[in-house]
């Protein structure tokens, strides 16, 4: 419950209704974000040149995701995310997903590169998981110059992945991709993703992130496009030029999303430079991330 009234959320299905014409008593209202994304581990086999996640080695413990997600489940929370790095090379990955997933209400997703997806571990997984989204940065040879791997590994772990739960297709879009739109929201469409989520680069020390001719490019073809796959864009300023869905009216950032780093700093999102510490209660920092903001 908010401000803006009763959300009513499936985790099974991914259905979020807002009922905004009931009115939630102050004493009713969610205190935690409706979703927390969590940086597992800093530790990914893979060395894309764009990466903006950190690359001192870091993982969480594991106690402490298990209580703080069920402090965020009593709290209001609807959803946690996992991420990296790679959350799959973090230790009994598949038993924290099932864990979370027995005792909260809250959706669990994870987001991957898809190259640690086995068969046995997709099993592991099978009723833990809600949602994945699988990171595709370009296509083809492309993908390959990329990332490093195969092309044809990425599309057998999607064949995976359909198997476990619906999915989304992430594409960093820079100077590399952005000629590839078209191919990659085909490829989204042929391997059965319910959605093409687009990251336009940022800038790291070793990247500018994507230039500002790239960045026009991306928006004209996604107003443009006629691709049947539903498109969404990271919160990183190109929102504003493009055809993407209102707002929750008058809700703050921090009440929509949060982060949390491996290292076990509250952030507002990913990206943010600053943040802090969790010490113990996840709420309590959350609160004073608030005060900061």
């Amino acid at each position: 419950m908010s401000a803006s009234g009763v959300h009513l959320f499936d985790r099974r299905t991914g259905v979020n209704v807002l009922l905004d014409e009931v009115s939630v008593p102050p004493e009713l209202l969610s205190r935690a974000p409706r979703y927390l994304s969590v940086a597992l581990t800093n530790a990914c086999e893979l060395r894309c040149s764009y990466c903006y996640a950190p690359k001192q080695a870091a993982k969480l413990d594991r106690n402490r995701v298990l209580a703080w997600a069920n402090e965020l489940d009593a709290a209001g929370c609807l959803g946690v995310g996992f991420g990296g790095g790679e959350p799959t090379a973090y230790p009994r990955f598949s038993q924290l997903c099932s864990d979370i997933a027995q005792s909260t209400s809250m959706a669990v997703t994870f987001t991957t590169h898809g190259h640690r997806l086995t068969p046995a571990l997709i099993n592991s997984l099978r009723g833990s998981v809600h949602f994945v989204r699988l990171s595709v940065d370009g296509v083809e040879t492309t993908y390959e110059r990329l990332r490093g791997r195969p092309f044809t590994a990425v599309v057998n772990a999607a064949e995976r992945i359909k198997s476990l739960a619906p999915f989304g297709i992430n594409a960093v879009i820079n100077a590399d991709t952005v000629d590839e739109l078209d191919d990659l929201a085909s490829f989204a469409v042929d391997v059965g993703a319910t959605e093409l989520l687009l990251l336009p680069e940022q800038p790291t020390v070793t990247t500018p992130g994507i230039s500002d001719v790239d960045a026009q490019r991306l928006v004209k073809w996604a107003a443009t496009t006629t691709t049947r796959i539903r498109l969404a864009i990271s919160r990183t300023g190109l929102e504003a030029a493009l055809p993407t869905a209102e707002a929750i009216p008058d809700e703050l950032p921090l009440d929509a999303h949060s982060h949390l780093d491996a290292i076990g700093v509250l952030r507002p999102d990913a990206y943010a430079s600053k943040g802090v510490p969790v010490a113990g209660s996840i709420m309590d920092a959350l609160h004073a991330l608030r005060e900061t903001a």
